[in-house]
């Protein structure tokens, strides 16, 4: 890279300025006559009292001297990432990965788990934030390319890591941009793959572990945070209807109009990928949603530990409620129905603030767009016979490009401002809310029934 050639050309440059500077200084003392009162001064600092060789020396120790500080100095802070890593055995881009965006395993930081558009979306709000991000991410889906990856390899599902990875990435790089490329060739054997999920495939291949291929594509990427599946096992997502019929496969669930009954994993117990456990462990704040209740949020919940770390972890726990109904899923919920399936699983005393769009636009976003049969707005009501031991927390959410999708820059706003606020008690009565706050603004607390064991 012809470094070496530059920083000789510094250095003579640098040696030429003390030269004329040193013949400037000479010119001076010879030629300039100075005042009276200053003539003491000028035979002070420049040593005139001295002999000449004791002058030289005097100047040539001192530039010695501020030469080596400052070597050493520049040294410090270069090798300052390797010093408290020196005996872990961890890999040079790995060290100064966690000397630039904190530890592996922060002790203070963001879990967000999930999985879908939602999560993705959520990633990208926190993502511009100084905050440790761990994303924990579901491996049931089966359809598209990611379907098509698991029958022939036998993989976990790799689309939502990739789509995580890539919200963590350089917005404009072009190994993000690549990683989200999908092959359009009608008759091909890529039509339809994702470049990423291909990726994904043949790294796991090469390094043995579909865990390690997960690693290796964050560094690729060079994530701000980490991205984790939540377990290593190749699961279905299995869904029982109220009609007493069963669905295999996160892409049928939705489809049939039957109401669901309850969704569980195949193989039923899923060992969770430890790091994640861990990570909910370590976490601050953990975040459930957004993104869809039964095939995003409720399969990760599903893993074997998983929730059993969040009933462990000194975290607080935050569900964000979709702000709209999704159609064959979540058709006529209530937020207070979302919360309720959600308690099912997890239990009371688990979840400390239920976070809810409180702006009313998104209904005439929906009347607007000829959605009204299939869609409703999640708005914050339907709480008040609802015994969870959680805050409710009502704000503005939507994207007014979308309103149909939370906003990622108001949702993190949203959710850095209840990491920060120092208690969440709950206070009992009934659900009340203010007009909605800028962005700055605290975000309008009600208050849910329940109390906190």
């Amino acid at each position: 890279m012809g470094v070496k050639r530059w920083a000789a050309l510094i250095l003579i440059g640098s040696v030429l300025t003390g030269v004329a500077f040193a013949m400037a200084v000479v010119f001076a003392i010879r030629y300039v006559a100075f005042p009276p009162e200053f003539a003491d001064v000028v035979r002070a600092v420049t040593l005139q009292a001295l002999p000449r060789e004791a002058r030289f020396l005097v100047v040539l120790l001192c530039g010695v001297a501020l030469m080596v500080y400052g070597i050493r100095r520049m040294s410090l802070s270069l090798v300052s990432p390797f010093m408290d890593h020196s005996e872990t055995g961890k890999e040079l881009a790995q060290i100064l990965a966690e000397h630039r965006f904190g530890p592996e395993t922060p002790s203070r930081g963001v879990v967000a788990v999930g999985g879908g558009t939602g999560l993705s979306s959520l990633l990208r709000g926190l993502k511009k934030h100084e905050v440790g991000i761990t994303a924990i991410v579901t491996v049931a889906d089966d359809g598209g390319s990611t379907g098509r990856i698991r029958s022939e390899f036998d993989i976990p599902a790799p689309g939502d890591i990739r789509n995580c990875l890539t919200a963590l990435a350089d917005d404009e790089s072009l190994v993000s941009r690549l990683f989200q490329h999908r092959f359009q060739q009608q008759g091909s054997d890529f039509d339809g793959h994702s470049f990423g999920n291909i990726f994904i495939t043949a790294l796991t291949q090469v390094t043995g572990s579909f865990e390690r291929a997960v690693i290796e594509s964050a560094s690729v990427l060079n994530i701000r945070g980490r991205v984790l599946p939540s377990t290593l096992a190749n699961v279905d997502l299995c869904a029982e209807l109220l009609d007493g019929s069963t669905l295999r496969g996160e892409s049928k669930i939705g489809h049939r109009r039957a109401p669901i009954k309850r969704v569980y994993l195949d193989p039923h117990r899923a060992p969770v990928y430890e790091p994640a456990f861990g990570a909910i462990l370590n976490a601050d704040l953990v975040v459930l949603g957004p993104g869809s209740l039964y095939t995003s949020v409720l399969p990760n919940l599903l893993v074997e530990g998983i929730t059993q770390a969040l009933r462990w972890s000194p975290a607080k726990v935050v569900y964000v409620c979709n702000v709209a109904t999704q159609p064959g899923e979540t058709d006529h919920f209530s937020a207070a129905d979302h919360v309720r399936v959600l308690l099912d699983q997890l239990g009371p005393d688990v979840i400390d603030v239920v976070l809810v769009n409180d702006n009313a636009a998104i209904v005439e976003a929906i009347a607007a767009d000829g959605l009204a049969d299939t869609v409703s707005a999640v708005l914050p009501d339907g709480f008040a016979n609802l015994d969870g031991g959680f805050r409710l927390v009502t704000q503005d959410l939507i994207s007014n490009r979308n309103p149909l999708r939370h906003d990622p820059d108001k949702l993190a706003l949203a959710l850095l401002e209840l990491a920060r606020q120092p208690g969440l008690g709950v206070v009992t009565g009934p659900p009340w809310s203010l007009p909605p706050s800028s962005l700055s603004a605290q975000p309008v607390v009600a208050a849910a029934t329940g109390n906190r064991a």
